[in-house]
């Protein structure tokens, strides 16, 4: 951990919490994951040596709590990491407004948008009947599932039983740039975003989901 010498609280804070990867890992605990592969899933390129470090240091400082669950250790916020809340929002927000946004020219991972449609499922607007999504994304060697069930949503590897009526087709900045507030739906889909399925479904597909958390974020001026 570095040392800046300072007396300074900030300097002093930046020592413990501003390390590679350590606000990432604090987000994946503040939006719910408690076990370390599900901390991973929404920080796939964080070797797992790492993640590891990251929670250890994480725990000294006492930000984060280790404990012993049913099926291994478990990670949880303590009062001190449930602070941490307002600095990753407002980090949220100013990059959501101040950096700039051409998904076309990012190197994007599929998983982390994907991990995050699975916990912002609005399940009170889907239909009665189980059904799974099946992403197809350009540049990725294996499908994705999303079951879409009222009482459990699940991103899968592969179909867990459940009928398919709807795949999700097309690049993989289409899909980025309208989950995270850059363009409509409706102008992901002439950027090459498909919905393939029932029509009423198909249409109904982007209602599902509360999207990103700073979707609404507007971009400052000349961004």
């Amino acid at each position: 951990m570095a040392d800046y010498g300072q007396f300074c609280s900030v300097a002093r804070a930046h020592e413990a919490i501003g390390g590679r990867w350590t606000l990432l890992v604090v987000r994946e605990l503040l939006c719910g994951s408690r076990r370390f592969n599900d901390i991973r899933r929404g920080i796939p390129r964080i070797s797992r040596t790492m993640l590891s470090e990251r929670l250890q240091e994480l725990v000294h400082v006492g930000v984060v709590t280790r404990i012993e669950g049913g099926h291994g250790p478990e990670y949880a916020l303590t009062e001190a990491g449930r602070e941490l809340m307002g600095i990753v929002g407002a980090l949220g927000t100013w990059g959501q407004r101040w950096l700039p946004r051409r998904a076309e020219a990012e190197d994007l991972d599929l998983e982390p948008i994907l991990v995050d449609m699975e916990r912002r499922v609005r399940t009170e607007v889907l239909p009665d009947e189980p059904m799974v999504i099946r992403f197809e994304i350009e540049g990725q060697r294996q499908p994705r599932f999303l079951l879409m069930k009222v009482a459990d949503v699940a991103l899968c590897g592969r179909n867990p039983g459940f009928p398919e009526p709807l795949r999700v087709r097309g690049p993989l900045p289409a899909l980025a740039a309208w989950w995270r507030g850059d363009v409509s739906f409706a102008e992901a889909q002439r950027r090459g975003l498909n919905v393939e399925g029932p029509k009423a479904l198909a249409q109904a597909f982007p209602d599902w989901f509360e999207r990103y958390m700073f979707a609404e974020v507007p971009p400052a001026a000349g961004t």
